[in-house]
């Protein structure tokens, strides 16, 4: 069972989780991204820019150190928005796609995120329900958020 937050919902059928439509799910823990975590992010991904993965050389870029992949920091969300909302009562659960991604700020190594997330919409489709999520990927002590998102999920009986 993934972890909860004070916050997190557990939610039982999809009777209970059309009710939560436009409602706030909160904020996830932090979660501190490392280099460990971008040098695997990067061996996944074949992507071994410099910017990433070397430090001496990222120190004198314009980051003044390592920043994290963007598409590593949208990948993160699943991981924390298993922390706000746990629905319970379904057969599948799939990611079914993004509407807007943006990435208003770098994540440097060191850096904590968390996500501040809102259930916009739950629509029915055929089997089951799609979950609109509206979230917000913070850096702590940032002024700008590390990633904007609209993203898509199914949850099918």
């Amino acid at each position: 069972m993934p972890h909860r937050v004070k916050n997190g919902r557990t939610v039982n059928g999809l009777d209970e989780l059309r009710k939560l439509a436009g409602s706030d799910l909160g904020t996830s823990d932090w979660i501190t991204v490392t280099q460990d975590r971008i040098d695997g992010f990067a061996d996944a991904t074949d992507d071994h820019q410099w910017i990433h993965v070397d430090p001496e050389r990222a120190e004198d870029g314009p980051f003044g150190a390592p920043i994290a992949h963007g598409h590593l920091t949208l990948a993160l969300f699943i991981p924390l928005l298993t922390q706000l909302l746990d629905v319970r009562g379904v057969t599948t659960k799939v990611n079914y796609g993004l509407n807007k991604v943006r990435f208003p700020a770098p994540v440097t190594v060191g850096a904590r995120l968390r996500l501040a997330a809102r259930l916009a919409t739950v629509d029915e489709v055929p089997g089951g329900v799609q979950l609109t999520v509206d979230g917000t990927m913070e850096i702590e002590g940032g002024t700008k958020p590390a990633c904007v998102l609209q993203s898509l999920s199914r949850f099918l009986l």
